[in-house]
């Protein structure tokens, strides 16, 4: 199967300034995105999607192609993630270059590797799967999460009060690196997110939002001490 890896790169960031290029642990964060790409052997190509001049120099630096920026309307503060993807692939079949498979790649997901990314692929290649991702268990029973109005503390799950941990399900969140997706599935549901969708388990050492300059400070460390291990 062809495959193509997509790293959604958007040059506007409000909450950390510059966040797809920002240095973490000495280089461009988002050069991790594209070497684990590269390292993979997956992909006959590795492209940036960006409306970035300064985001395109970089990515291609790092061995990814820009083979064309985005458009206005997927380069706002609303498009979502589909719409940045179907931009993608719909340009390449116009060029006459189609792929079976494709794997949105996040820009600011430092832990990915090319083991996940070719444990991602065998899944979906050995599975009815529309996707596969990545996905992190909750530390802790999300049945027995609290709500907090007007400083009133209540359970969401009132019925979960008594229930011990070991006994309620457990429950998982997306890990926000990667998506892997059969690209046909995808241009008749336009979602990564199906009802027929697979997932890899990663542990927590593996995973870590980065959305304030805190968790950027995190990363860096469970990064480190990850490297250490090595």
């Amino acid at each position: 199967m062809s495959s193509i890896a997509i790293i959604p790169a958007r040059g506007g960031s409000k909450r950390i300034p510059q966040k797809n290029i920002k240095s973490f642990c000495g280089k461009p964060i988002i050069e991790y995105s594209i070497q684990a790409a590269l390292d993979s052997g997956l992909f006959s190509e590795v492209m940036v999607s960006t409306d970035d001049d300064v985001i395109a120099e970089i990515a291609m630096k790092a061995g990814a192609s820009v083979p064309f920026f985005r458009s206005e309307k997927t380069a706002n503060d609303y498009a979502h993630i589909g719409d940045v993807l179907l931009e993608v692939i719909e340009t390449y079949n116009q060029n006459g270059q189609f792929f079976d498979t494709f794997c949105c790649i996040l820009a600011t997901a430092p832990f990915i590797s090319a083991m996940r990314l070719k444990e991602g692929y065998h899944v979906l290649k050995n599975s009815d799967y529309d996707s596969v991702f990545p996905v992190l268990k909750f530390s802790y029973p999300i049945q027995r999460a609290l709500k907090i109005d007007d400083r009133n503390v209540s359970m969401i799950q009132p019925e979960h009060l008594l229930s011990r941990s070991q006994d309620l399900m457990p429950a998982y969140h997306d890990s926000g690196q990667f998506y892997w997706c059969r690209t046909n599935r995808f241009l008749s549901k336009k979602v990564v997110f199906t009802g027929n969708s697979g997932s890899i388990i990663l542990s927590d050492m593996e995973v870590q939002d980065i959305d304030t300059p805190e968790d950027w400070e995190i990363a860096e460390f469970k990064y480190n001490v990850l490297n250490l291990k090595k």
